[in-house]
């Protein structure tokens, strides 16, 4: 049952459940120079799901939620801000870190993630980032850990959820690098892997080759699935 995660680039994932739910991770759609042109064009949705407030996880938030009004949720701060932008009205979905929601057999947990946040030219204030794990109707977790550093607790995320797939970010600079995001793989103790937010905008160096050597490097042994824009994987 699972579901099955098509990658759109950056940091962007279509989810479409076992159960016949459709959600969006982080939408960036439009301005994403590396998004299939295919899937440029927002589809309709149940869920929208939001790790912060950078521009290139939450600009086309509104879009999507325009073709076909959905529940759309993140952290507290982040939500609030964008529902008195897009009147999301009852359909905002508040969270806090570590809480969960549970969407109609589908479960959204907030995680930590060391990063940013500010929101549009004003750089509004939109809480503290997060990472996402999702549990779908089957029990299967996809933990999708947002823009961050590397940090000792992935450890609990670990312990608390044992996800069955993992998508870290590797770019460098503005997030891990391979060699930090190695190091996130063994606190984890990930299974399957996901490179993301990476290969789609010049400043970001890192790349999957340089992260799978680090993950060798550590003696680690997980399914590296390393995703074109397009490209899709089971869970």
């Amino acid at each position: 049952m699972g579901a099955t995660l098509t990658f759109l680039g950056q940091s962007t994932f279509l989810v479409r459940t076992g159960g016949g739910k459709t959600i969006y991770i982080d939408p960036w759609l439009e301005k994403n120079p590396v998004c299939p042109a295919r899937l440029k064009e927002p589809q309709r949705a149940d869920l929208i799901c939001l790790t912060h407030g950078h521009w290139d996880h939450v600009g086309d938030v509104i879009p999507v939620f325009r073709k076909n009004p959905c529940k759309v949720t993140g952290h507290m701060d982040l939500i609030r801000v964008l529902n008195a932008e897009g009147n999301f009205g009852d359909l905002a979905v508040p969270m806090g870190k570590d809480g969960t929601v549970d969407f109609g057999g589908v479960q959204v947990t907030l995680t930590h993630a060391f990063h940013g946040g500010a929101y549009g030219p004003e750089f509004r204030y939109t809480g503290e980032p997060c990472g996402l794990v999702l549990t779908f109707e089957d029990g299967k977790r996809v933990y999708h850990a947002g823009d961050t550093a590397v940090f000792g607790d992935m450890r609990l995320i670990a312990d608390l959820y044992e996800p069955d797939l993992c998508c870290l970010p590797i770019g460098d600079r503005a997030t891990m690098g391979p060699r930090q995001a190695a190091l996130a793989v063994e606190l984890l103790r990930a299974r399957r892997v996901v490179p993301i937010h990476h290969s789609s905008l010049p400043h970001l160096t890192g790349t999957p080759e340089a992260f799978i050597a680090e993950v060798k490097k550590r003696g680690l042994s997980p399914e590296i699935i390393v995703l074109k824009p397009g490209e899709a994987v089971e869970v």
